[in-house]
């Protein structure tokens, strides 16, 4: 192995220590890889909670723990891909704007959580309390509130 293939080595362990929970390479210092992860974790839960608001509202104070201990050992996916990955894990502790939230990004994008999410043309999705999302053409285009 090369000199420049050990040093990417070595890089890429270190990358996985810090956002993705692998073992803290050879050379470092736990506590310090551990507070720096910690750190990450944190700044990754706030571009979560920017991307997704309502999402992180809805948790008030206990966002960012929360978020972390879910994200722990995950590899970082993009703050649209998380939130949307934590939104589904925890999709029935939601209140209603979090839920909202989700069934309009559910209704614009077609997203299993593993591949690349698509743009829906046409689709229709429930919002548990406040009615049905319409999406045309990719664009939503009403919310139909439910009659008191």
């Amino acid at each position: 192995m090369t000199g420049r293939e050990e040093l990417a080595a070595a890089q890429e362990a270190l990358v996985a220590a810090l956002v993705a929970g692998g073992p803290v390479p050879p050379g470092f210092d736990p506590a310090l890889v551990g507070a720096a992860s910690r750190a990450l974790l944190r700044k990754r839960a706030g571009e979560v909670a920017r991307t997704w608001p309502a999402l992180a509202a809805s948790f008030g104070p206990r966002w960012a723990e929360r978020f972390a201990r879910w994200a722990e050992g995950r590899p970082p996916r993009g703050s649209w891909r998380d939130g949307w990955d934590f939104a589904r894990a925890h999709r029935d502790t939601l209140d209603p704007a979090a839920t909202r939230e989700l069934a309009l990004a559910e209704a614009r994008w077609c997203y299993d959580g593993t591949g690349e999410p698509r743009p829906r043309r046409f689709a229709l999705r429930r919002i548990p309390g406040a009615g049905v999302a319409v999406v045309v053409s990719g664009r939503p285009q009403t919310v139909l509130r439910r009659p008191s």
